[in-house]
C-alpha cells in the first residue's frame, strides 16, 4: 500500500524532510503501526518519534488514534501537540 507522510514543526526539522510517500509493508496498516515502523529506522527517527514522545498524528486530515486504519492513498501526518502558525 502506497500512503504519503507529512512532518510538522520540531518533526520536520528532526527527520530532516516535510513529505515523503512510502510503500508500507505488509501489517503496517494502523497509524500506530506506521508509527513503529518508522521507528525501527533508528537514528533521527527514532528519536523524534520513539520513547515517551507525545506526537499527535492524523490521518486525511482527521485526528487519528493508534488503532485507526490506514488505507491505500492515505495522507498520514505527524506533529507536536503543540504547533504554531
Amino acid at each position: 500500500m502506497r500512503i504519503k507522510v507529512l512532518f510538522f514543526a520540531g518533526l520536520r526539522e528532526a527527520v530532516g524532510t516535510g513529505r515523503e510517500e512510502l510503500e508500507l509493508p505488509g501489517g503496517v496498516d494502523t497509524a500506530g503501526a506506521l508509527r513503529a515502523h518508522l521507528i525501527a529506522r533508528g537514528g533521527a527517527w527514532a528519536q523524534a518519534l520513539g520513547g515517551t514522545r507525545t506526537v499527535r498524528i492524523a490521518v486525511d486530515q482527521a485526528l487519528a488514534a493508534p488503532e485507526s486504519r490506514i488505507q491505500e492513498g492515505a495522507e498520514v501526518a505527524f506533529f507536536p501537540p503543540v504547533t504554531g502558525g
